[in-house]
Protein backbone atom coordinates (compact mmCIF):
# COMPACT_ATOMS: atom_id res chain seq x y z
CA UNK A 1 0.00 0.00 0.00
CA UNK A 2 1.43 3.39 -1.00
CA UNK A 3 2.70 5.90 1.85
CA UNK A 4 -0.26 8.56 2.80
CA UNK A 5 1.26 12.01 1.44
CA UNK A 6 1.58 14.64 4.42
CA UNK A 7 -1.35 17.00 4.75
CA UNK A 8 -1.25 20.31 6.42
CA UNK A 9 -4.38 21.01 8.71
CA UNK A 10 -5.59 24.45 8.91
CA UNK A 11 -7.64 26.11 12.01
CA UNK A 12 -10.90 25.76 10.00
CA UNK A 13 -10.45 21.56 9.78
CA UNK A 14 -10.14 21.22 13.40
CA UNK A 15 -13.16 23.27 13.85
CA UNK A 16 -15.02 21.73 10.88
CA UNK A 17 -14.16 18.28 12.36
CA UNK A 18 -14.97 19.10 16.45
CA UNK A 19 -18.06 21.15 15.67
CA UNK A 20 -21.12 19.12 14.42
CA UNK A 21 -22.80 22.37 13.35
CA UNK A 22 -20.35 23.37 10.64
CA UNK A 23 -21.41 23.07 7.68
CA UNK A 24 -17.90 21.16 6.81
CA UNK A 25 -18.41 18.60 9.39
CA UNK A 26 -19.18 15.20 7.38
CA UNK A 27 -16.19 15.97 5.39
CA UNK A 28 -13.96 16.60 7.69
CA UNK A 29 -14.94 13.43 10.22
CA UNK A 30 -14.47 10.98 7.23
CA UNK A 31 -10.99 12.55 6.32
CA UNK A 32 -10.15 12.61 10.18
CA UNK A 33 -11.34 9.04 10.51
CA UNK A 34 -7.91 7.80 8.53
CA UNK A 35 -5.75 10.66 8.53
CA UNK A 36 -2.09 10.50 6.50
CA UNK A 37 0.90 11.92 8.63
CA UNK A 38 -0.87 15.52 9.42
CA UNK A 39 1.45 18.53 9.83
CA UNK A 40 0.18 21.86 11.64
CA UNK A 41 1.41 25.35 13.24
CA UNK A 42 1.40 26.34 17.11
CA UNK A 43 -0.58 29.39 15.51
CA UNK A 44 -3.19 27.08 14.47
CA UNK A 45 -3.94 25.20 17.95
CA UNK A 46 -3.25 28.53 19.58
CA UNK A 47 -6.18 30.20 16.86
CA UNK A 48 -8.43 26.63 17.88
CA UNK A 49 -8.23 27.07 21.80
CA UNK A 50 -8.98 30.76 21.11
CA UNK A 51 -12.03 29.89 18.92
CA UNK A 52 -13.87 27.17 21.28
CA UNK A 53 -13.03 29.56 24.38
CA UNK A 54 -14.64 32.46 22.63
CA UNK A 55 -17.52 30.55 20.55
CA UNK A 56 -18.46 28.08 23.56
CA UNK A 57 -16.43 27.84 26.90
CA UNK A 58 -13.53 26.79 28.68
CA UNK A 59 -14.53 23.29 28.82
CA UNK A 60 -15.02 22.94 25.03
CA UNK A 61 -11.31 24.60 24.92
CA UNK A 62 -10.12 21.74 26.66
CA UNK A 63 -11.37 19.07 24.84
CA UNK A 64 -9.84 20.64 21.98
CA UNK A 65 -6.56 20.24 23.48
CA UNK A 66 -7.23 17.05 24.15
CA UNK A 67 -7.90 16.53 21.21
CA UNK A 68 -5.14 17.68 19.43
CA UNK A 69 -3.02 16.12 22.27
CA UNK A 70 -4.01 12.62 21.31
CA UNK A 71 -4.26 13.03 17.39
CA UNK A 72 -1.99 10.16 15.76
CA UNK A 73 0.70 10.98 13.63
CA UNK A 74 0.16 14.86 14.37
CA UNK A 75 3.25 17.10 14.04
CA UNK A 76 3.17 20.89 15.27
CA UNK A 77 5.31 23.07 14.19
CA UNK A 78 6.94 25.56 17.17
CA UNK A 79 6.56 29.47 16.09
CA UNK A 80 9.87 30.79 16.46
CA UNK A 81 11.45 34.56 16.00
CA UNK A 82 12.75 32.63 12.57
CA UNK A 83 9.36 31.26 11.73
CA UNK A 84 8.07 34.59 12.30
CA UNK A 85 10.66 36.50 10.11
CA UNK A 86 9.40 33.68 7.28
CA UNK A 87 5.84 34.35 8.05
CA UNK A 88 6.09 38.38 7.81
CA UNK A 89 7.71 38.06 4.29
CA UNK A 90 5.01 36.20 3.05
CA UNK A 91 2.43 38.52 4.27
CA UNK A 92 4.04 41.24 3.20
CA UNK A 93 4.75 39.27 -0.62
CA UNK A 94 0.31 38.17 -0.05
CA UNK A 95 -0.20 41.84 1.19
CA UNK A 96 -3.64 41.54 -1.06
CA UNK A 97 -4.77 39.19 0.46
CA UNK A 98 -6.22 39.06 4.31
CA UNK A 99 -3.84 36.08 5.48
CA UNK A 100 -3.27 35.83 8.87
CA UNK A 101 0.01 35.49 10.89
CA UNK A 102 -1.11 32.06 11.44
CA UNK A 103 -2.14 31.73 7.70
CA UNK A 104 1.11 32.68 6.57
CA UNK A 105 2.82 30.34 8.70
CA UNK A 106 1.23 27.96 7.68
CA UNK A 107 2.33 28.76 3.83
CA UNK A 108 5.55 28.63 5.59
CA UNK A 109 5.43 25.08 6.58
CA UNK A 110 3.44 24.15 3.14
CA UNK A 111 6.69 25.81 1.58
CA UNK A 112 9.25 24.29 3.59
CA UNK A 113 8.24 20.84 3.61
CA UNK A 114 7.25 20.75 -0.04
CA UNK A 115 3.22 19.82 1.26
CA UNK A 116 0.84 20.11 -1.58
CA UNK A 117 -2.62 18.99 0.58
CA UNK A 118 -3.72 21.47 3.14
CA UNK A 119 -6.99 20.60 5.00
CA UNK A 120 -8.47 23.88 5.27
CA UNK A 121 -12.00 25.66 4.20
CA UNK A 122 -10.50 28.77 3.72
CA UNK A 123 -9.77 29.55 0.03
CA UNK A 124 -6.94 31.86 0.28
CA UNK A 125 -4.76 29.06 1.20
CA UNK A 126 -4.56 28.10 -2.48
CA UNK A 127 -2.42 31.00 -3.28
CA UNK A 128 0.98 28.75 -3.52
CA UNK A 129 -0.62 25.89 -5.43
CA UNK A 130 -1.86 24.13 -3.12
CA UNK A 131 -4.38 21.63 -3.34
CA UNK A 132 -7.22 22.40 -0.66
CA UNK A 133 -9.58 19.80 0.60
CA UNK A 134 -12.44 21.90 0.67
Amino acid sequence: MARKTECYVDTSALIAFLDRSDSHHPLFSRLFSDPPPLITSALVIAEGHGWFLRRYDRYRAMQFLAFIQELPAFTIQEFEAYELSKAVAIVKELADQKLTLADAHGLSIMRDRCTAACWSTDRHLGLTGVRLVV
